[in-house]
């Protein structure tokens, strides 16, 4: 059972964006009304590695998501761009997973899986939101703006594709104020699911998404320079075993990749 609303997510369904004079708008970072859907609509499951989404419950909530999407499309460019590299990169991680649960509920409860929503081609390159300006697809916030602008690799557990073999969907917004702690957070819960990655006596299994993104986590964040870098990072994640964790400090395990589960991350199943 979803619990009830608090008093504080009730008075947070107030405007988050209003006028400020002259065309210029004043934006509430800290997300409130998102930050309501989410509380109310995201679990964790018991070992707070994985979560579920109750689209059900988003879809019967849409009016209140729909003011959510409105407030990320009336961001203007030049509003954008007065904002700091954390508000901005904060602002995308929470569009690209609003819009995503909006893209689900267009074909809900019918699908199975993301990539039911369209016959042919790719969801994510469907054009079916308005964002800084221009008709957007979810793409765009991930390969034009993420990936290139920021040069963080964390922001793979942080965007979310609705599935059960990506990353959990936070029931809460991402901030400047804590990004770096939410996106070291997400890292260490998705590489600590032992159902996605793994670590074992001479085996070392992981995800799809270290290889479909390979690049970004060999382009030197936080000295990751390889791959095997960032699994010596996690070792503690990927196993309890100090001897496997030391095998992995000293890169000595090849990484295998897991098969993707595209499954939707649907509380109701």
């Amino acid at each position: 059972m979803l619990m009830p609303l608090t008093r504080r997510r009730w008075l947070s369904l107030a405007p988050v964006w209003v006028a400020a004079g002259a065309g210029a708008q004043a934006f509430d970072h800290a997300y409130p009304q998102w930050d309501t859907l989410l509380g109310k609509h995201v679990r964790w499951l018991p070992d707070h590695k994985q979560s579920r989404v109750a689209y059900a419950g988003l879809l019967a909530d849409r009016v209140a998501l729909k003011g959510v999407l409105e407030g990320f499309s009336a961001l203007t460019p030049a509003g954008f761009a007065g904002f700091s590299r954390s508000q901005q990169m904060a602002f995308l991680i929470n569009a690209y997973n609003a819009f995503t649960i909006e893209l689900v509920l267009t074909e809900y409860p019918k699908l199975k899986s993301i990539k039911d929503v369209v016959f042919v081609g790719s969801p994510w390159k469907k054009s079916f939101y308005k964002l800084l300006g221009e008709q957007r697809n979810l793409d765009w916030i991930e390969h034009e703006q993420l990936r290139p602008r920021y040069n963080d690799p964390r922001i793979h557990t942080a965007i979310v594709c609705a599935s059960i073999g990506c990353p959990a969907l936070k029931p809460e917004p991402y901030t400047a104020e804590r990004l770096d702690e939410q996106l070291e957070d997400g890292m260490r819960r998705f590489l600590g699911d032992r159902t996605r990655n793994r670590a074992g006596a001479g085996q070392l299994e992981v995800s799809s998404i270290f290889k479909w993104f390979r690049e970004d986590f060999e382009k030197g964040h936080q000295g990751f320079r390889k791959l095997e870098d960032v699994f010596a990072r996690y070792a503690a994640q990927l196993s309890d075993e100090p001897a496997v964790q030391e095998h992995l400090k000293a890169r000595k395990l090849t990484p295998e990749f897991l098969d993707y589960d595209w499954s939707l991350n649907d509380a109701a199943r």
